[in-house]
């Protein structure tokens, strides 16, 4: 509304003009968009997330490293281990869709510096562990929930938030952040368990963990509109409210997605690849690369060529992703993995030879290649909510994972060989190629 001021005495200073409405001024900033500079912000927050799942990536390079030093120190059986491995595989995903509803309630940065806090904790408190439950309650519980909330829900809601173009190509270098951390961390816990004890490999996961809280604290912002940005390729939009009830609309959102077949197809082919990556290879490899001689340095040196290739290959199906149909992709992923794992029990060698090599190179280029077009088709089948899904999807991924991982230590036990393991993971793997193939795209992606 238009204000005219009153006229001047002729003997009285001219008054000072009206002041402006401050609080509708500063709305009005806030809901204006900045020009972005150039290199968008975007940029930034990825950066950020890929260092801060590095960071975390410690932790997960761990689990195998420890078999047989704790078998050895304490006469616990494999299959007792590989239970304790399995809690915290099994919470690692079962916390994820808590974690992307808690993100949206109460911001990404305060969710991940606590869940780094806690993977710190439960890494340390293994140190003076005398029992194995102990083992369970620090290891499987306290890290197994603090992973779960840097799990890759993490990756799809910044990607979500950030991102509108090159989504695809984002969560591929997300994902293969943690790659690159078993990179930078597994010759490292290798060598320090081999020479020096399983406890300083603990404390060193424990203080890469907790380096990485003001890192996150300090730079990495929650939301575009938080610097008056609009989101890479999109359209500004102010930030949402915060979304009371996280719990409950976690449970809702899988309410809602448990009653279409896509979401069964994706966490039952996603449970089969936690099941062939996290709970066969990176925690039984070792100790059975060892089995027939193989010095444990040389096998977690393999295992870390992998992460070398998975950077390569999760990297490249984000940019697959963007540009093919990503069921397809799913599908051939699973089958050249099935493949692989067939024929790995007769590379097992005392050294390294050729056709190690070769499977490790082929392997670590379909290590997790499987996540970009799973995120994709969550985006395409459930929109808004498709973190959530995802962090439902995960923890199928994680359930599988955690099966493995136990029963992998079992059959060890029982058998003697991992060798059954290796071929029951091959066959499951060729089941998901076809059930990737049996999801539908919906009609609108289709047109598109």
């Amino acid at each position: 509304m238009t204000q005219t001021a009153a006229p001047a005495s002729a003997s009285g200073p001219t008054p000072a003009p009206p002041a402006p409405d401050t609080a509708a001024a500063t709305a009005t900033a806030a809901a204006s968009p900045r020009r972005p500079g150039r290199i968008h912000r975007a940029w930034f927050a990825a950066a950020v997330a890929f260092v801060t799942i590095i960071g975390a990536a410690a932790f997960a390079s761990l689990p195998g490293l420890l078999i047989e030093p704790l078998h050895e120190e304490f006469d616990w059986s494999r299959g007792t281990i590989g239970f304790a491995v399995s809690v915290n595989l099994a919470l690692y995903g079962l916390t994820a869709p808590f974690a992307a509803a808690l993100m949206d309630r109460f911001g990404i940065r305060r969710v991940v510096a606590l869940a780094l806090t806690v993977i710190s904790a439960g890494s340390v408190a293994t140190v003076w562990m005398t029992a194995s439950w102990q083992l369970v309650l620090y290891w499987g519980v306290l890290v197994g929930l603090g992973s779960g909330s840097m799990a890759l829900a993490f990756a799809a809601t910044v990607t979500n938030r950030w991102f509108t173009a090159r989504r695809g190509l984002v969560t591929g270098i997300l994902t293969a952040a943690g790659a690159s951390g078993q990179l930078v961390f597994l010759p490292l816990l290798s060598w320090l368990v081999e020479h020096h004890g399983w406890r300083p490999a603990a404390v060193t996961v424990s203080l890469a963990a907790l380096a990485v809280v003001p890192f996150v604290w300090l730079l990495l912002r929650d939301h575009p509109a938080d610097v008056g940005l609009a989101p890479y390729g999109g359209t500004y939009a102010p930030k949402p409210a915060p979304v009371a009830g996280a719990a409950r609309r976690a449970v809702a959102v899988l309410s809602k997605a448990a009653r279409t077949g896509p979401f069964w197809l994706l966490a039952g082919t996603f449970a089969i690849c936690g099941a062939s990556t996290n709970g066969l290879v990176k925690t039984h490899f070792v100790p059975a690369a060892h089995d027939h001689g193989m010095p444990v340095t040389a096998a977690a040196g393999l295992l870390a060529v992998i992460g070398v290739f998975d950077v390569v290959g999760t990297v490249a199906s984000g940019w697959f992703t963007d540009r093919f149909e990503a069921r397809r992709l799913l599908a051939v992923y699973y089958a050249l993995r099935g493949v692989s794992l067939l024929f790995l029990p007769m590379l097992m060698a005392p050294s390294v030879r050729p056709p190690m090599l070769f499977f490790i190179v082929f392997y670590g280029l379909d290590w997790v290649a499987t996540v970009p077009p799973t995120i994709a088709l969550c985006r395409e089948h459930y929109g808004e909510d498709s973190a959530i899904v995802f962090g439902w999807v995960l923890a199928s991924h994680q359930v599988g994972a955690a099966l493995v991982a136990f029963l992998g230590g079992v059959a060890r036990d029982v058998f003697g060989s991992y060798d059954l393991v290796w071929y029951a993971s091959g066959a499951l793997c060729a089941m998901a190629a076809l059930m990737a193939m049996v999801i539908r795209r919906r009609p609108a992606a289709a047109a598109a």
